[in-house]
């Protein structure tokens, strides 16, 4: 196999300072987490702010890529050929091999360029001259290339380490910071579009994610929670693996939606929602909330009715999707995965208790006035649903 190894390239991190070092390391340990699953045998290593990955052996390269293209902190994945320092000649015919191995004889009619790096200031040669020496070689050898210095269509680069590095192609990465260097948070998952996509985004900053979920047997199927388990797997493939509470919240909503005006349901549920989630944040020593909610894209997403939903918690919540058009958010689910899966018609409890006419600008008095009427069995029917919540390790899907 021609390539035996990917040369990683990282963003921010590269502008963390004296922090770098622990960012890079998490990164490290993201990528051999990431590849666990992937037939064969790998080493990932640092060195000289670079990090490398290294097969031992044969393995499947396009699984490779895809695990690695999921890493948060990653923007570009290099395939990368490298070579002993065996002196100029050596180097030529390594890098002539590499263009001919990388493109069929048929296509090579393309302009090039070479750019040459030397990380290792003892190479006799300097970068430019390297550079104009490997660009003579791949004429003599491919006289139907040209070169052209200013929008070539092949850039081969070639860095001259500790080995040499030679490489042409760079596969995207996911970027963000890498999972674990954000502290940790508790995503609100239902079975809908929006929150998984929540989890992404949040995640794609660094931060552990924790989730609950919340049941409504028997209006709510298994068929409902199998579908939020699913969303968990998707999410984890970038996430790493999630914490899954799985709440059931029935008797609660059944209590409200007998106790309540209907008008106020969907709110009243939501700072009920919020009470729970928070409960188990604490308990998994999350920093804060996370939700899918975008402003006005349904009545319990107005500025109003957030801020009544906010005013039951102590925690900060995160709504990384306040901003985005409901367009927005299914382009990004369809490029994460977990759009079909979304879409299948299971529904979850918000919306088999929703009210036909619900208000769009609750009064936080009147929601207060609302709520005195469930003091008699609340606490109850919360502690409850505490004792009775089921958790779950959800690992991504293999």
């Amino acid at each position: 196999m021609l390539y035996q190894a990917f040369l990683i390239k990282y963003g921010e991190i590269g502008v963390k300072g004296k922090n770098r070092h622990i960012f890079e390391d998490t990164l490290v340990s993201q990528i051999g987490n990431a590849l666990k699953p992937v037939d064969g045998e790998f080493t990932v290593r640092k060195e000289n702010g670079r990090i490398y990955v290294e097969a031992r052996g044969e393995y499947d390269y396009d699984e490779a890529v895809e695990a690695l293209s999921c890493v948060f902190g990653i923007v570009g994945i290099c395939p990368v050929v490298l070579t002993e320092d065996e002196g100029f000649e050596e180097l030529a015919k390594a890098v002539v091999n590499y263009v001919g191995s990388e493109f069929p004889e048929n296509e090579l009619c393309f302009t090039f360029k070479v750019v040459t790096r030397r990380a290792r200031k003892n190479y006799p040669m300097e970068s430019m001259e390297v550079s104009a020496a490997i660009g003579e070689k791949l004429l003599e050898a491919y006289p139907q290339l040209r070169v052209d210095v200013h929008s070539p269509q092949l850039m081969i680069h070639i860095e001259i380490r500790n080995k040499i590095n030679i490489y042409s192609r760079t596969i995207p990465g996911p970027g963000g910071m890498p999972v674990g260097t954000a502290g940790r948070a508790m995503l609100l998952l239902s079975g809908g579009i929006d929150s998984p996509v929540a989890g992404y985004m949040i995640a794609k900053r660094g931060v552990k994610i924790d989730a609950v979920y919340f049941h409504a047997p028997p209006y709510t199927s298994e068929r409902a929670k199998q579908k939020v388990v699913d969303l968990a797997r998707i999410v984890a493939k970038y996430a790493g693996p999630i914490r899954l509470h799985i709440i059931n919240f029935t008797e609660i909503q059944l209590y409200i939606y007998d106790k309540c005006p209907h008008d106020q349901l969907t709110i009243i549920m939501r700072r009920y929602m919020m009470k729970l989630a928070e409960h188990f944040a604490h308990e998994d020593e999350d920093l804060g909330l996370i939700t899918g909610e975008s402003i006005g894209q349904v009545a319990s997403q107005t500025m109003q009715s957030l801020a009544v939903t906010n005013e039951v918690c102590t925690m900060p919540v995160y709504r990384p999707l306040i901003g985005f058009d409901k367009q927005d958010i299914i382009d990004l689910s369809q490029k994460i995965g977990t759009y079909e899966t979304s879409i299948l018609p299971f529904e979850d409890c918000c919306t088999i208790f929703v009210a036909k006419h619900p208000v769009t600008k609750p009064n936080l008095k009147s929601i207060y006035k609302s709520e005195t009427h469930l003091t008699e069995k609340i606490d109850e029917l919360m502690q409850e649903a505490i004792e009775t919540a089921e958790t779950i390790r959800v690992e991504q899907m293999g």
